[in-house]
């Protein structure tokens, strides 16, 4: 069990999908991500497995959540500097989570 500080660590922010590209060097289908979380946070690049649920075209101009103060991690030939948050299908593939209105970008998940 986590306490509420633990909580408070993760900084979940909102940012907008610019770029899509495919990655077919990810040991699983995935696309490779910039993503602009607005002035403070600027656009960091992520790799996501997204293939199954959403085509490129679905993912650009998309508002994400994402964790954006984990270390950056190497995934094959990419720095993933982020992390998009989803939730399973029933088939255990990512279902992003967004907000239903336009929000401002960089805002932090409280």
């Amino acid at each position: 069990m986590i306490n509420f500080g633990d909580f408070e660590k993760v900084d979940i922010r909102v940012g907008r999908v610019i770029e899509v590209e495919d990655f077919p060097k990810a040991r699983k289908p995935s696309y490779k991500l910039k993503i602009d979380f607005g002035e403070k946070i600027g656009v960091k690049k992520s790799s996501a497995q997204l293939v199954s649920n959403y085509t490129k075209e679905d993912l650009r101009n998309r508002l994400v959540l994402a964790v954006v103060n984990f270390p950056s991690r190497q995934i094959g030939p990419v720095m993933s500097e982020v992390l998009v948050v989803g939730i399973p299908d029933k088939n255990g593939e990512c279902i992003l989570i967004k907000p239903d209105n336009d929000v401002p970008l960089g805002g932090k998940l409280y």
